[in-house]
């Protein structure tokens, strides 16, 4: 893994399916960052905000359960209702769909702060309805974590609705730019609103801020209607798709490629980036290549290679990844690697090369909590030094909050990770789609014959005429084999129909499926 000072190349190749979007991150083509976005319905997630009824108070745990209208009921403590809750709370009370609604948002008295050794049965009861933002999605056993502080997130500016401050990045160095920016900022904003200034406004003009901060007052004053209206439990909006998530909070000049193989996501990429960062607009690109995209990314390799209990690394070094609720534990094994003869300088090679992987893993499954780290003992406590610093420096292009500690007596090394959706999980074993887990299957002699009787009651029966036919890449071999007198030849002429074949690398050796040419399934 490349250090933050290297160059890096960085694609992000978005593969869009039927019922999810799909997204991996590359750096130098080495998949970094994984994530799946359900297409169908809502999936909860971190940033959505709700209008949500208070089902039980607590005052025992200085909380209370929220019902958002998902099968767990969302937990908020009395420190997560912000400074102004009760300028969101009497807004929510006095809104209706006969006020004017800007006028009354404007008259609201933001002060005085909540006190901060409060109780939250004191501004809290059962049935008040609260606007809530999900911060961390549900987890395990948990439902969605809440706050009542309110933020719209941009590419430059962090909106907050009933605020009074404006802060800027402390990345900014220079002082002279921090006071052109809080200046600006505090110029556009309408009375009751604060913000935060993130790193990436540093030197963009006024117009690109006032653009920005003019849309996220739109998104939020759009909900209002729905606030007066409803009195029932509603979604008032949502973050923006997890594509234009990630590239919000990623794209720089390192940023070289977003491929996308769906026309429609395509588009809707290209205008974000035209807004948030016009001169990089060209690096979107339509994939129309006849593969899947991610088999042409080898993404799908990398995956299969990476989510599994033994992850191997280079040079015969393999880790050993167990997740539980409370913690995640890596065990580091050298496996039959000996370059050199002197032990330990080979056992430093080997952790440093784990550490480097495990930097890695620890983005890409999305791993939070506890993490104990078993590294190989070793003697020199300059080598323990190096591999805590290392790991820190690899450890610096997380987004995540997190903080690693130097190893223990015993070499082990503890890292916390904020933990704010469950680990990415893909089981890498797979039950055999053919005999369903009982080793036996049908002859592969008949294969021909079986896929022939599902093309003749097509072409037959559906009046279907163009394919397309995917298969595993040895399945399309056999069918495709010898150029006048192969299976695929032999079948077009005979039903006069045309058949593309698409080899899917995730398949098993003698799965395939029909599609037609609009590439709907048929089976």
């Amino acid at each position: 893994m490349p250090l933050e000072n290297e160059k890096q190349e960085k694609d992000l190749v978005v593969s869009v399916g039927p019922t999810e979007v799909k997204l991996a991150l590359m750096e130098n083509h080495k998949l970094i960052e994984f994530n799946k976005e359900s297409s169908q319905g809502h999936s909860y997630s971190v940033g959505d905000v709700f209008l949500g009824r208070v089902k039980k108070v607590l005052p025992a745990l200085n909380a209370a359960f929220v019902d958002i209208g998902q099968s767990k009921e969302a937990f908020i403590h009395y420190l997560d209702l912000g400074l102004y809750f009760r300028a969101f709370d009497s807004f929510v009370k006095q809104s209706n769909p006969n006020r004017d609604l800007k006028a009354l948002y404007s008259s609201i008295q933001i002060g005085p702060a909540l006190e901060k050794e409060g109780h939250v049965e004191n501004e809290l009861k059962v049935g008040q309805m609260i606007i809530c933002q999900i911060v961390k999605e549900p987890i395990s056993t948990k439902g969605s974590r809440l706050t009542a502080e309110i933020s719209l997130a941009g590419r430059n500016i962090v909106l907050l609705p009933f605020a009074q401050k404006v802060s800027v990045s402390q990345k900014i160095s220079s002082k002279e730019e921090k006071k052109r920016l809080e200046t600006l900022v505090r110029s556009i904003l309408p009375k009751n609103y604060g913000a935060i200034i993130r790193t990436a406004s540093e030197g963009k003009n006024a117009a690109v801020l006032v653009a920005e901060a003019k849309s996220l007052i739109q998104k939020w004053e759009d909900s209002w209607k729905q606030i007066a209206r409803s009195k029932g439990v509603e979604l008032l909006f949502t973050e923006y798709s997890k594509t234009t998530t990630v590239l919000r909070d990623l794209l720089n000049d390192s940023f070289s490629n977003v491929y996308v193989d769906d026309e429609k996501i395509y588009e809707e990429t290209r205008k974000y980036i035209s807004l948030i960062s016009p001169e990089q607009e060209k690096i979107v690109k339509l994939y129309e290549g006849k593969e899947p995209i991610f088999d042409h990314f080898e993404v799908t390799r990398q995956i299969k290679s990476s989510f599994g209990k033994v992850v191997p690394m280079r040079q015969g070094a393999y880790l050993v990844i167990e997740s539980t609720e409370a913690l995640n534990v890596i065990d580091v094994n050298s496996g039959i690697r000996a370059k050199t003869t002197d032990y330990e300088q080979n056992v430093f090679d080997v952790n440093k090369i784990a550490a480097e992987e495990i930097a890695r893993q620890l983005r890409l499954r999305d791993m939070g909590g506890i993490v104990i780290v078993d590294f190989i003992d070793m003697d020199s406590q300059e080598h323990k030094n190096e591999l805590h610093k290392y790991m820190m420096e690899l450890m610096a292009s997380d987004r995540a909050k997190h903080n690693v500690l130097p190893l223990t007596k015993f070499g082990l090394m503890q890292i916390t990770r904020q933990r704010i959706r469950p680990v990415t999980e893909i089981d890498t074993q797979e039950q055999c789609p053919l005999c369903h887990g009982t080793g036996k299957i049908a002859s592969t002699v008949v294969i021909d014959e079986q896929i022939e009787r599902k093309l003749s009651y097509y072409v037959s029966e559906k009046k279907c005429r163009d394919f397309v036919l995917k298969l595993s890449p040895m399945l399309g071999a056999y069918l495709g084999r010898g150029m006048w007198n192969s299976y695929l030849s032999k079948w077009k002429k005979k039903y006069k129909c045309r058949i593309k074949l698409v080899e899917v690398t995730d398949y098993s050796v003698l799965q395939y499926e029909f599609y037609n040419e609009k590439e709907e399934a048929l089976d």
